[in-house]
């Protein structure tokens, strides 16, 4: 049977370019056995453009720039360096990928998929921190799977 499939809805916040480059990051990650969420919320206030565990637990956040100026404006992205095991920037095929910063892992995305072109050191989170991202990215999933399902539980 044949049934239509819910369509998560873009919160406006992000450009036709980022919104492509998340896709092709996204099915990067999907295919490399990875869970992905897209802006997800960290307990800082932050809110990281994708977040990703693998099937052993490690964090990714990938942090998607759609232009060199949205580079440039952006002085936040190290804090996200304290929130995960490897911190990437994605960018699309479009943009230069010597202005993203080295000590970085780097990205290329297109709305197919991705390649990585340099991974991001390891780095390791405090257990007790995995924990908590671990449990917020699990209820974040269940959450908005169920808001795709029952839009209308919000409202009652």
């Amino acid at each position: 049977m044949d049934r239509p499939r819910p369509e998560p809805r873009p919160d406006g916040r992000q450009s036709a370019t980022a919104l492509m480059i998340q896709r092709g990051v996204a099915r990067l990650l999907r295919a490399a056995n990875f869970a992905v969420l897209p802006e997800f919320t960290l307990a800082s206030g932050r809110r990281a453009d994708l977040m990703a565990i693998s099937d052993a637990g490690e964090i990714w956040i990938v942090e998607i720039k759609s232009s060199p100026e949205d580079f440039r404006c952006d002085a936040k992205w190290p804090e996200y360096r304290d929130w995960c095991d490897r911190l990437f920037f994605a960018i699309s095929t479009e943009m230069e990928p010597e202005i993203m910063p080295a000590d970085a892992g780097l990205i290329v995305a297109d709305s197919w998929g991705a390649d990585i072109l340099r991974h991001a050191e390891a780095a390791s989170l405090h257990a007790s921190r995995r924990r908590a991202l671990t449990l917020a990215f699990a209820r974040a999933a269940a959450l908005r799977l169920h808001g795709l399902y029952d839009p209308l539980a919000e409202t009652l």
